[in-house]
């Protein structure tokens, strides 16, 4: 296993380029059998045989045991399955609404995808409400198809919301900051104000504060976040937090 991924380990953190490539040859035990090591390919990477080829520009990232993938700062989401994202009613047509989620068409999302839904009780959804919703269908000989409950039919934080707030588009790479297990980002930005806040997958951010003004400050200091250090960040949310911006 160090063999194998002895090549993927000292290029973590480095910036890699379309087009670089990672040989992976098995090594053999003593009996003459050829040992294989899973190795789980994220967004960036393509595997092809014993080669993994880079497919996007990025930092190369690890998570323990054995999976790594590419960290770019993209802004076009292509949608895959499982993945919850921040969607906009654009139309309803019979017992479809077609939901724009930032990707190349529009995704389908049914009236009974929604938690207590029934063809007597629908849900009161209409054309610009913005839902989050999860992916259940989403590959590129198929239209991308929503819904707003887990497994168990439970909302789970799903559905139609965002009555008032801001919402607003970061690149992906930022999302992923934001989503991270106890988030920097998120626990600095707490100290200031409190607000709400949702994440999709697919680049769209919503929040929102008790006031206009709290809320757009919010909005601006997530954006600036995007190209700043981290100890830049902390100075900047320290300047805010006593007023002196």
């Amino acid at each position: 296993m160090d063999t194998i991924h002895a090549c993927f380990k000292e290029k973590i953190g480095e910036v890699l380029l379309p087009g670089d490539v990672f040989s992976i040859r098995l090594s053999e035990s003593g009996d003459g059998s050829i040992k294989t090591e899973k190795i789980i390919c994220g967004p960036g990477l393509r595997r092809n045989g014993e080669e993994v080829q880079v497919c996007k520009s990025g930092i190369l990232r690890h998570k323990q045991p054995n999976m790594y993938w590419i960290d770019s700062q993209q802004r076009r989401y292509v949608p895959a399955k499982g993945e919850s994202v921040i969607g906009i009613v654009t139309a309803k047509s019979g017992d479809i609404f077609k939901v724009d989620v930032g990707g190349s068409e529009q995704a389908s999302l049914s009236y009974l995808a929604f938690e207590g839904a029934t063809k007597r009780n629908r849900p009161n959804v209409q054309v610009g409400d913005l839902v989050y919703g999860q992916f259940t269908i989403a590959n590129k000989d198929m239209e991308p198809e929503l819904v707003c409950i887990d497994s168990c039919g439970r909302a789970n934080g799903m559905g139609v919301f965002g009555a008032d707030g801001l919402l607003f588009k970061v690149s992906l790479g930022l999302v992923r900051r934001l989503l991270a297990p106890q988030s920097e980002i998120i626990k600095d930005l707490e100290k200031i104000f409190p607000f709400e806040l949702v994440v999709g997958m697919n680049g769209r951010v919503w929040v929102k504060a008790k006031a206009v003004q709290q809320t757009l400050i919010v909005t601006n200091l997530l954006e600036t976040c995007e190209n700043m250090t981290s100890q830049q960040r902390q100075t900047l949310f320290k300047r805010v937090a006593e007023g002196s911006l």
